[in-house]
């Protein structure tokens, strides 16, 4: 699934370039193995079968974004558009 467009610049750089800088260091390796799964992934019900990442939809006025757990408090969130089978808004949120 191609990923379209990122909130977070730190992310969009370590996924276009592979530079680590602007994301936490605790979580390079860990965000590099998730960005690559969603890229090869074809459809986003392949998620729930990562129980270790703790996938869920949101709720509430955030419905339809994905949340992805990278550490106790860090989760990478997005939405998927259906239609061109894309990746929007990926962002590398702190819920603490």
């Amino acid at each position: 699934m191609k990923i379209r467009s990122f909130a977070h610049k730190g992310l969009e750089r370590l996924y276009e370039a592979d530079k680590a800088k602007g994301v936490p260091p605790d979580t390079v390796e860990k965000l590099r193995k998730m960005l690559a799964y969603l890229d090869d992934m074809e459809n986003p019900d392949e998620l729930r079968a990562l129980a270790a990442w703790n996938v869920h939809t949101l709720t509430g006025d955030r419905k339809g974004t994905w949340s992805l757990s990278v550490t106790r408090n860090r989760r990478l969130t997005f939405r998927v558009d259906t239609a061109e089978n894309e990746i929007c808004d990926l962002n590398l949120e702190d819920y603490h």
